[in-house]
């Protein structure tokens, strides 16, 4: 099987060249045959379906080039880099690639199956199918992106088409949390143009591979301030602690295959940005202590957050904002291995938090609440619902032998090898943080599926939901409800094949960690990064701010 795959690497290596701008414009494509489309439902579904699947396809192949003949990359316009648009994809993009193409296709069959359509007038799905599909260019643009520029052009794209996602059906509670939302993104661009104002400033170029082979010619405390002004723009996309009170009370009031999206790939853009930033251009570790405090404080305060909470959508929310601790650790050790365990849990927790967010969106659709306070019953009422609950919590909460365990040990070794206290304060904090993990899950279990809703303490009453893009309204009883327990083939076919993915990373460790160890390996040496954009040979004195030719 391994040299059937090396063959078809190098006899799909040709292709590279036109696979990476796909990523880019065939969603934008795509976008534009919806719109005109106009209400040809059932085509714009099929030209969403078909594009999606051809991009995790292509991700897929973009990953195994990049792993078999190393880092491809396409430098558009006829430019060479410096002066031209790079794109670029070696192991660490190709990873993030491949699964967010894996999520985003998942979503919108679950979108799909959910019966979304055009023309009701609790439905606003005309721009859903167009938004969702500039959602997906901006992702991949901001993980292909070799400069700066063209980074921050694909957050812009997405953080729009996000603001459009997360206020459909124009209720008040979806108004306010989209109104805080974007004040906080605007504030994240802000702070980011600032950073490239720096940036650009500095080293007088916004190529990533370039703005790396000069910052070492930059005063040590310019380049920890330039860092430092981008970590707060990526941190604030990340929802790293003390950056993350926005989330909570933005993610639970969307629909919630909207939320499944942004909680599994939006946040994970901010996390690949600061794992690139590190490993590119910032390769000293200035400021590695801080954010290893960082780390800690996402991990702890995350997870108290989500013991207080009684909704299970507001409970999940706090737990992402938790694990994304964990990768900020791995980052923060600064070494291989750490690199390693970031990546590792990244691909990890991106399937396991969107697989949960789709169940919360099944549960809410069988019983007609998300509420504690009025679930009961599940695992008796819909068992199909109980598996794939079941299967992402004990993940995410680190139970053996699943993916969570393997990745949070991947993490804990790498910080007992770094040796240092502080890593050891670390490692205290990831396993404490990992077992309120498993005792919130336990805790929607107990109370959702094996408590009789007989017996909970509001179980005869349910949410009116007219319909499945439509907000919360009031509360109603129970058997009012004509959809509560309705769910389409589909909306359960989409979920499992999520929690299958999740469950092939257990099933693959081995293969999937070797990946993550090169991907870190390789992305920790500049030179090798550098070389593949600019080309072997590339060279130039070392600049620094005294110089008057910027």
């Amino acid at each position: 099987m391994t040299s059937q795959l090396i063959a078809y690497a190098h006899w799909a290596l040709p292709a590279a060249p036109y696979l990476i701008p796909l990523m880019v414009i065939g969603p934008a494509i795509a976008a534009a045959v919806i719109l005109v489309a106009g209400k040809a439902v059932t085509f714009q579904r099929t030209v969403a379906f078909v594009v999606l699947l051809a991009l995790a396809a292509s991700a897929g192949t973009l990953l195994l080039i990049a792993d078999v003949c190393g880092i491809q990359t396409v430098q558009l316009g006829g430019w060479d880099a410096p002066v031209g648009i790079t794109l670029v994809v070696d192991r660490l993009s190709g990873i993030v690639l491949l699964v967010s193409a894996i999520v985003l296709f998942a979503v919108m069959w679950y979108g799909i199956s959910q019966g979304l359509r055009d023309g009701d007038d609790d439905d606003p799905v005309a721009v859903f199918l167009p938004t969702y599909m500039l959602l997906s260019m901006g992702v991949n643009l901001a993980f292909v992106a070799g400069d700066l520029f063209n980074l921050y052009v694909g957050f812009e794209i997405f953080l729009v088409a996000s603001y459009i996602l997360l206020t459909l059906g124009a209720s008040p509670a979806r108004v306010r949390s989209g109104i805080s939302y974007v004040m906080v993104s605007l504030a994240s661009s802000m702070i980011f143009i600032i950073a490239l104002a720096l940036v650009y400033a500095s080293v007088g170029t916004m190529n990533m591979a370039q703005i790396g082979m000069r910052m070492e010619g930059i005063p040590a405390g310019t380049r920890a301030a330039i860092f430092a002004t981008l970590l707060v723009a990526f941190g604030i996309k990340a929802a790293v602690f003390p950056l993350d009170a926005w989330l909570p009370d933005s993610y639970p009031t969307a629909a919630s295959l909207v939320t499944a999206v942004f909680a599994g790939l939006l946040t994970k853009v901010g996390v690949y940005s600061i794992i690139r930033m590190r490993l590119t251009i910032f390769t000293d570790g200035a400021l590695d202590t801080l954010l290893m405090w960082v780390a800690l404080a996402t991990m702890i305060v995350g997870i108290l957050g989500a013991l207080a909470q009684t909704e299970i959508k507001r409970l999940v929310s706090f737990t992402l904002v938790s694990h994304i601790g964990y990768m900020i650790f791995g980052v923060a050790l600064g070494t291989v291995d750490g690199m390693s365990g970031a990546i590792f849990y990244a691909v990890h927790h991106i399937l396991v938090q969107t697989s949960l967010f789709l169940v919360i969106g099944l549960i809410e659709r069988q019983a007609g609440t998300s509420q504690m306070r009025r679930l009961g019953s599940l695992l008796y009422t819909a068992p199909a619902i109980a598996v794939l609950y079941f299967i992402p919590a004990l993940n995410l909460g680190g139970i053996p032998p699943f993916s969570g365990f393997l990745g949070k040990i991947m993490l804990l070794e790498a910080g007992a090898n770094e040796g240092s206290w502080l890593s050891w304060v670390l490692i205290a904090g990831a396993v404490v943080t990992s077992l309120l993990t498993l005792y919130v899950m336990v805790l929607v279990w107990s109370k959702g599926f094996l408590r009789d809703r007989a017996d909970a303490p509001e179980g005869e009453f349910a949410l009116a939901r007219p319909s499945a893009l439509s907000d919360v309204h009031e509360t109603v009883p129970v058997a009012e409800r004509d959809d509560v327990g309705t769910l389409p083939v589909g909306m359960l076919l989409s979920t499992s094949t999520l929690v299958a993915a999740s469950l092939a990373i257990t099933v693959l460790a081995g293969p999937i960690s070797a990946i993550t160890d090169r991907a870190a390996e390789s992305a920790s040496d500049s030179a090798v990064y550098r070389d593949a954009v600019l080309k072997p040979g590339y060279d130039e004195p070392t600049r620094t701010l005294n110089e008057g030719d910027r």
